[in-house]
């Protein structure tokens, strides 16, 4: 009895060590209008993923009609430039975006595989895959050269949604630090403050 009492002590422990590991691999970068922000950094890559969580006064399928409106979604995805579906196949689909750049930086354009998979909670979440050899680039674009990320929505209380933006990225020729630092924070905060602003417009 009590090597069993010792034995689930210890496991709590290391259960709540791994827990605050986990939770101390994001640090909060912004936190502004009701939009958080939080980036850290990736083994073996000189840019970091981020992560940006706002509640939006929507349904779920609010939101999946705001992103799979190709047309009016790049109003509010940041920097986008141009945005199309290549193809679509089931849950699959596969588009293609310009992102612009601040001179003297190149644009660059990405190509995403994006897989949607349905929540318990009534939510959903999309996958994003970079598939950079998918179509050739365009002149005077860059491919983004890696991509993974993911789009979580899920329903909360009182008819909201918690909306979850999470992406690293390897951008691909090359990026001055203080463009790659900003980026990380100023994309998924404006993407998010876009979203909601759409998603409550009407």
């Amino acid at each position: 009895m009590h090597t069993f009492f010792k034995t689930t002590v210890l496991t709590a422990l290391v259960s709540m060590l791994c827990t605050s590991v986990s939770a101390d691999e994001w640090k909060l970068a912004k936190d502004e209008d009701g939009v958080k922000v939080y980036t850290r950094s990736v083994e073996g890559s000189k840019y970091k993923a981020y992560r940006g969580v706002v509640t939006i006064k929507a349904t779920p399928e609010r939101i999946e009609q705001l992103q799979e409106d190709t047309t009016n979604s790049c109003k509010w995805l940041y920097r986008c430039q141009q945005l199309k579906v290549l193809k679509h196949q089931g849950q699959d689909s596969w588009t293609y975006m310009r992102i612009e750049m601040p001179w003297p930086v190149a644009a660059r354009d990405v190509v995403l595989h994006i897989k949607t998979e349905q929540a318990g909670t009534g939510g959903f979440i999309r996958y994003l895959k970079g598939e950079p050899t998918y179509t050739p680039p365009a002149d005077g674009y860059v491919r983004v050269s890696s991509f993974e990320g993911k789009w979580q929505v899920l329903p909360k209380a009182a008819g909201t949604v918690e909306v979850t933006y999470e992406a690293q990225s390897e951008p691909g020729g090359s990026i001055p630090s203080w463009l790659a630092n900003s980026f990380v924070v100023d994309a998924p905060f404006n993407t998010l403050q876009g979203l909601r602003k759409a998603a409550e417009s009407r």
